[in-house]
Parts: C-alpha cells; sequence; structure tokens
C-alpha cells in the first residue's frame, strides 16, 4: 500500500471526504414540535431534532409506510426499522433543509466489517432526490444527475476505491470525512478521464492505468480486496 498510495497521493487533498454528509447532519424542524407537542420530552433536548437510528418508534405518529393523500409536501427517510432496510414518509416541513435532500446521492451504512482492508461495504445504494437518511446511514454527495450518482457507487465498489478507504478505515466506523480521505476525487461526469458505464472491474483496470500501478500492486489489490457486485 505504501507504494501505491505514493503514486495516488498527488490527487490529495482533493478527495471524496469532500462529498461526505455525516449520519446526524439531517434534523428536524422546530414546526414539528409546534405541531406535535405530545412529541417533547421523548428524548433529551440535545437529541430531540435528531433523526436518529430509533427515530421510526420514536416518533410513529410523523412516520408513513404510505404516502398520505393529502395537500402536504412529504419527503422520504431511508434507515432502518426491526433489522430491516426501510422507507417511510414524513412532511417535508418537519425535515430541516439538507443540501443532498433534493439531490442524488450514495448512502452507505455508518458502520461497517471491522476495518480489515479490502472488505465488503454492505449494500451502498444510490439516493434518489426528496429521500434523506437517519442516522444509520452516512451519505455522499450532492448530484444533479443519477449518472454522477451511479459513477460514485461503482468507485465506492472498485477495488481500488476500497484498497484506498482501507488506509484510514481500521474499524467499523464509515462515518468520518478523514475515512474517506485518501480516496482520490474524480470527475463524475461523463466528461470524465474514467467510463463509469463500464463494469466494476473494467473501471478498476481504467483507475490502474491512470495512476501507473505496476503489476505486483494490481496484484495486491486484486487479491486483497473482496470484489463487490
Amino acid at each position: 500500500m505504501r507504494s501505491i498510495y505514493q503514486k495516488v497521493k498527488t490527487s490529495i487533498p482533493n478527495n471524496i471526504g469532500e462529498l461526505v454528509y455525516s449520519p446526524d447532519s439531517y434534523r428536524l424542524t422546530d414546526s414539528l414540535f409546534e405541531k406535535h407537542s405530545e412529541l417533547v420530552g421523548r428524548t433529551d433536548n440535545s437529541h430531540a431534532k435528531a433523526v436518529a437510528s430509533s427515530i421510526f418508534t420514536r416518533y410513529p405518529e410523523i412516520f408513513f409506510e404510505n404516502k398520505p393523500n393529502d395537500e402536504d409536501d412529504y419527503v422520504r427517510i431511508y434507515g432502518r426499522l426491526y433489522g430491516e432496510r426501510v422507507y417511510r414518509w414524513i412532511k417535508r416541513a418537519y425535515v430541516a433543509p439538507h443540501p443532498n435532500l433534493d439531490k442524488y446521492k450514495v448512502f452507505v451504512p455508518g458502520a461497517n466489517g471491522s476495518g480489515v482492508i479490502g472488505e465488503v461495504i454492505s449494500k451502498p445504494i444510490i439516493g434518489l432526490p426528496a429521500i434523506g437518511h437517519n442516522q444509520t446511514f452516512v451519505s455522499l454527495g450532492d448530484f444533479n444527475t443519477e449518472y454522477e450518482a451511479k459513477a460514485l457507487l461503482n468507485y465506492i465498489k472498485s477495488k481500488f476505491g476500497r484498497a484506498m478507504l482501507g488506509i484510514m478505515k481500521t474499524t467499523q466506523n464509515n462515518q468520518a470525512k478523514d475515512t474517506w480521505s485518501k480516496i482520490p476525487m474524480q470527475d463524475f461526469t461523463q466528461n470524465s478521464d474514467i467510463d463509469w458505464t463500464k463494469s466494476v472491474n473494467e473501471i478498476d483496470q481504467q483507475l490502474y492505468k491512470k495512476y501507473g500501478f505496476d503489476q505486483n500492486e494490481i496484484n495486491f489489490i486484486e487479491n486483497k480486496v473482496k470484489a463487490m457486485d
């Protein structure tokens, strides 16, 4: 990894840590508690507005499995409920403005694996506009197009990307910007020097060539990093 990083680090400090929104970046609004005074006191004041991992059971009155048929504007929150990944509807007025709420992004679990280099990231997915997340997840990106979000998703799935992630990820934690700070930023648009429409394996081959890896370095990544679909 030392020789690999020496070839890549010229692209740092431009890294995908800049795209990371932390698990606690989504917040609830004052208007929620003004309209639903019965929710006040269910947790301490410092955590009341957090879109916590337990948010669906903490405030069940404001979340809906199906979008209500009324005149209000709704968004969805992505999280886990009883061990399953789910989406739940909530009034937009109850969710504070967020830079990527109405953008395309990638959702990744806030905690995953053990920090062993090359481990698989558990089911990262595209987050569509008007979908936020609770504290179970971290989001990356605030893109105008789905193409860019898909490109980032493929980059995260690549063996190259996860080898670079492994430099800083030494625990379960995926949450901090620093954890992602050794993965060089890429152009995720159709003007990129990487063809993001290719398979993840083919994207890896492009990245190896871009950074001038020799065969020993390629073999190290290919053998140490587990493949992702």
